[in-house]
């Protein structure tokens, strides 16, 4: 079994930075694949970013690309979302998510542990 922790997020102003953590324990090696999703009441989950073992490229939503950077420690099995740049559009519920298999995937249904959700608010 897989344990996602997610940590980081918080209240901040239009144009600044916050940096998640997501850390993992257990059977962590049976997840290589590791995203963040984003999900606003009523809404659906959002792709946000994912990275895997062995992908040069990690993924992202366009809604992101050039303002978050996605990054792994695997010696801390840890997930980081470094967030610039700031929009009050990106305030949400940021989720992180582990999946079983190789591969950048967008879609939520194909991760398989999830965290427990942390709330990042972006005032203007």
């Amino acid at each position: 079994q897989v344990q996602l922790v997610e940590s980081g997020g918080g209240l901040v102003q239009a144009g600044g930075s916050l940096r998640l953590s997501c850390a993992a324990s257990g059977r962590t090696f049976s997840v290589p694949t590791m995203g963040w999703f984003r999900q606003l009441p009523g809404k659906d989950r959002e792709f946000v970013a994912a990275t895997a073992w062995g992908i040069a490229s990690p993924g992202y939503a366009d809604s992101v690309k050039g303002r978050f950077t996605i990054s792994r420690d695997n010696a801390k099995n840890t997930v980081y979302l470094q967030m610039n740049s700031l929009k009050p559009e990106d305030t949400a519920v940021y989720y992180c998510a582990a999946r079983r298999t190789t591969g950048v995937a967008t879609n939520p249904s194909l991760y398989d542990v999830w965290g427990q959700g942390t709330q990042v608010t972006v005032s203007s």
